[in-house]
């Protein structure tokens, strides 16, 4: 091969390298492919209400169609219903049995002891049947103090308070007539104060025996009318009123 040839191969060879290297650095970029875009939320936070500030409200009572389901209803009230629990459980109730707040049993201040009762929510049509065993509540305007397994059954015990319908379905005496009345008086904080209560009580009732003793709650001052005369003790339950509340009409046996 001539010098002249080797050199114009040698030539034609680098212009050829060249322009392989200037498509390769000419060669466009893969296109890049995006993120997914995902929303940032922020979690759901429950407004608080009225009602879980204030805590349980009382509706006001609702109207319920009278109607008797195969039982013969010896009477029926609509009313308020609270529970109790401590510090009455495994104390002797009116009856005379120690109470057991997982027991089906209620309290109430007139109806005779050992009735047997149907109570029902008319809010959520949950009924139970209970024993009353003993008296209350003694506080404001309820009607009923269900045990806490009663309570739990009619949906009650969350609530606190709620509006039942009771009816009464078996009853040991009658309803009406008879019966052995005294007026409770609300619990004393001290002996002291339960017996100048007592005192007061005898000047202006006299001729009436009032009785003094110690409930689960504090010291308990009760007036017995004599002759068990119901009329009576409910005039005096109307117009007892003390620091630790009225009084109020009960049926002690």
């Amino acid at each position: 091969m001539k010098l002249s040839s080797f050199l114009l191969f040698i030539l034609l060879a680098f212009v050829a390298g060249c322009t392989h290297r200037q498509q390769q650095a000419n060669a466009p970029a893969p296109p890049s492919i995006p993120e997914p875009q995902i929303e940032a939320t922020k979690p759901s936070v429950p407004q608080q209400t009225d009602e879980a500030v204030s805590g349980p409200k009382v509706v006001p009572a609702p109207v319920i169609p009278s109607r008797i389901e195969n039982e013969r209803v010896l009477y029926a009230e609509l009313g308020i219903a609270s529970w109790y629990g401590s510090p009455y459980h495994n104390r002797r109730a009116a009856n005379g049995e120690v109470y057991d707040m997982n027991q089906m049993t209620a309290a109430h201040r007139t109806l005779p002891l050992n009735s047997i009762v149907r109570v029902t929510n008319p809010q959520t049509g949950n009924s139970v049947i209970v024993r009353i065993t003993d008296r209350g509540p003694f506080i404001g305007e309820r009607m009923l103090d269900l045990s806490l397994a009663a309570s739990k059954a009619v949906d009650v015990w969350a609530a606190g308070l709620a509006w039942v319908r009771m009816e009464v379905l078996e009853s040991p005496a009658p309803l009406n007539s008879g019966g052995k009345w005294e007026v409770q008086i609300g619990a004393f904080n001290t002996l002291q104060a339960a017996t100048q209560m007592k005192q007061s009580i005898i000047t202006r009732y006299h001729p009436t025996r009032v009785i003094e003793f110690t409930g689960p709650t504090g010291e308990w001052v009760r007036i017995r009318v004599e002759n068990d005369d119901r009329e009576f003790a409910e005039q005096i339950s109307r117009s007892v009123s003390t620091p630790e509340g009225g009084g109020f009409l009960v049926r002690v046996d």
